[in-house]
C-alpha cells in the first residue's frame, strides 16, 4: 500500500504569497492536490516545510528532515514516516496532473525504486513516486550536503515515464506545467 503526499512545503518566494492556500476553483491548491493523491491512495499526508503547517486539514503533516533541505528532505520525511512503503509525491503547484497519471505512476514503480515522469523540459521529480529503497540514498546524500532533487538517482532503479506514456493524459507539457509565479497563476486558474 503507497501514501500519497502533497508537496507544500516551498517558500512561495516567486509567488510572493503561499501557494498552497491560493484559491483552485472551489478550494485551495492545497486542497486540489489532496483530493488526487486520495483518489490513487487512501493514506494521503502533508509535507509542509521547515515548520508545521496546515493542521486545519486533519492529516498527517510531516517536517523536512533537515531544516534548509529543501523538497529533498520533504521526501527524506515522508519515506521516513512510513517504513517499507511507496510514497507517490505531488507538489502543490502542480495543479493540472491528474489522478489518473498518478495511479500509472504508482503501478509502473512495481519493479523500481522510482518512477519520475519526463517531459521536452526534463524531469518533474516532484510529480514521482519514490519507493523505500530510495531513503538510505536520500539520507546518504543529504548527509552529504547535496539538496538536488535527482542527486540520488544513479544509486537507485528509476524508472521514466516518458512523452509517450503521458501523452494518454493530455499534452505532458500542460499536465506538467508548474505554478510559480502570479502570471502562471493568472493564466491557469479556472474561472
Amino acid at each position: 500500500m503507497s501514501v500519497g503526499f502533497a508537496v507544500a512545503g516551498g517558500r512561495s518566494l516567486r509567488m510572493g504569497r503561499d501557494k498552497a492556500l491560493l484559491e483552485w476553483g472551489t478550494s485551495t491548491l492545497l486542497d486540489h492536490t489532496l483530493d488526487r493523491l486520495r483518489a490513487a491512495c487512501s493514506d494521503v499526508r502533508i509535507l509542509s516545510g521547515p515548520e508545521p503547517r496546515y493542521a486545519d486539514r486533519r492529516l498527517t503533516v510531516l517536517v523536512d528532515a533537515l531544516p534548509d533541505g529543501g523538497p529533498l528532505a520533504g521526501v527524506c520525511s515522508g519515506l521516513a514516516s512510513a517504513p517499507g512503503r511507496a510514497g507517490i509525491f505531488l507538489a502543490v503547484d502542480l495543479p493540472f496532473v491528474p489522478a489518473e497519471l498518478l495511479s500509472l505512476l504508482l503501478e509502473l514503480a512495481r519493479d523500481f525504486d522510482a518512477v519520475v515522469p519526463v517531459t521536452a523540459d526534463g524531469a518533474h521529480p516532484l510529480c514521482a513516486v519514490y519507493g523505500p529503497g530510495c531513503l538510505a540514498p536520500i539520507r546518504r546524500r543529504l548527509a552529504a550536503g547535496e539538496r538536488k532533487m535527482t542527486c540520488f538517482w544513479p544509486d537507485v532503479r528509476v524508472r521514466e515515464a516518458g512523452p509517450a506514456e503521458l501523452a494518454g493524459f493530455g499534452d505532458p507539457a500542460v499536465l506538467l506545467r508548474n505554478v510559480n509565479t502570479p502570471e502562471d497563476y493568472d493564466g491557469a486558474v479556472p474561472r
